[in-house]
């Protein structure tokens, strides 16, 4: 898999998380947005990237990710905004869905931009000191537990209990986290091309 393909996946499963958030399922005991699931594999993607291509390279994908999550809250507000069709009778739904309020975009954005960046520092720092599942595993422990704290924080404080949320979400992500380990090992026989951090 060329790094490319492995970039554009990661863009890819960022912006889907951020069109299914806002359906709300249930885990066993815990309420997760839909979108927890593919969200946290961005980061074992973004792992991934930080292996095959360095930190530096990481960061711009983050920041490239930043950028298209932006230009999706600002599209989604204006194709909401924008008057329907007198014909067309999903303006409600489609609102629900993509209507999303300043406070939680800006939540997610964020959370998105910080929680990344640590992951990438996260990840480079442990290169050298465990093995690749591990780096996995522990950066992920650190970036997943700042964006659950961010997003939630200022998406959610004093309007809903927030710790009980964060806590659902955090064990649902660091369970994704666990499943989606394999994929570190995976780009060493399928990546083709960029440097390795390692």
């Amino acid at each position: 898999m060329y790094p490319v393909y492995l970039i554009g996946l990661y863009l890819a499963c960022e912006l889907t998380a951020n069109i299914t958030a806002s359906k709300v399922t249930v885990v066993g005991p815990f309420a997760v947005p839909a979108a927890v699931y593919i969200f946290t594999i961005t980061y074992t993607l973004l792992d991934v990237i930080n292996h095959t291509l360095g930190s530096k390279e990481a960061r711009r994908v983050v920041m490239a990710g930043f950028l298209g999550n932006v230009v999706l809250a600002v599209y989604s507000w204006l194709a909401v905004s924008v008057p329907p069709a007198p014909f067309w009778s999903g303006q409600a739904g489609y609102a629900q869905v993509l209507g999303a309020t300043p406070r939680v975009v800006t939540a997610s954005l964020l959370a998105y931009l910080i929680s990344s960046n640590i992951d990438v520092s996260a990840y480079a720092w442990l290169s050298k000191k465990v093995a690749p599942w591990a780096r996995v595993i522990i950066s992920n422990a650190f970036s997943l537990a700042a964006d659950t704290m961010i997003f939630i924080t200022i998406a959610f404080v004093g309007l809903i209990p927030i710790w009980p949320l964060m806590v659902g979400q955090y064990v649902v992500k660091m369970v994704v986290t666990v499943i989606s380990v394999p994929l570190i090992y995976l780009t060493r026989y399928t990546l083709k091309g960029g440097t390795s951090s390692t």
